[in-house]
């Protein structure tokens, strides 16, 4: 056995093998349908004070957007869609709803969205600058979070949201008490919004 044999011999195996590795990788990454698309709600979502969910192509659940709460209009075209203020057993008050893009051109999403405390806005861009308001107890709610700062709202979304799209939201909150049904919703950029709870 020459030299030159074992080295050939070695190079057809090594690229064997790299074709075989290859092979099961992307076998292994199949199942993504290509649309990038991610199921930021939580999933208690609901519609009609139901708990119903709508599957996407990818096995996922998306939010119920047919019930409007409310629709409060920002600057640049933007308008800020609350579909749901839900409580939960846990003593949680989720809200779900979307930001539209009715505009023209792309609408920057501003920093302030984000709140102002600076151990949040380590964490990355997010909705943690949205508050509800209980004027009959007078008092504030502010987006919950987790044991690393990190807010239970919808994170890491594009900088900006194009002409026509739309951006799906979620945002959790402590549960005001039983006998309130009805809080502001305060966001940086939009008016007040008074939405009912279920």
């Amino acid at each position: 056995m020459t030299v030159r044999y074992v080295t050939h011999v070695r190079r057809t195996g090594a690229a064997a093998l790299m074709v075989a590795t290859l092979t099961l990788s992307v076998a292994a990454c199949g199942g993504d349908d290509g649309s990038g698309a991610q199921n930021k709600a939580p999933s208690n979502s609901s519609t009609s004070h139901k708990q119903e969910k709508t599957p996407s192509s990818g096995g996922e659940t998306v939010p119920q957007t047919s019930e409007v709460l409310v629709t409060v209009k920002g600057d640049s075209g933007i308008e800020m869609v609350i579909n749901t203020a839900k409580r939960d057993s846990g003593g949680f008050l989720t809200v779900n709803g979307q930001f539209k893009n009715t505009g023209s051109g792309i609408y920057t999403t501003p920093i302030q969205w984000s709140g102002q405390e600076s151990a949040v806005a380590a964490t990355g861009r997010s909705l943690a600058g949205m508050t509800l308001v209980d004027s009959q107890a007078k008092k504030r709610y502010y987006v919950l979070r987790d044991t690393d700062n990190r807010p239970l709202t919808t994170s890491g979304y594009e900088p900006s949201i194009e002409a026509g799209k739309t951006l799906t939201f979620f945002a959790q909150f402590p549960a005001p008490d039983q006998s309130t049904n009805q809080v502001d919703l305060q966001f940086p950029g939009f008016a007040n919004a008074t939405i009912e709870i279920s």
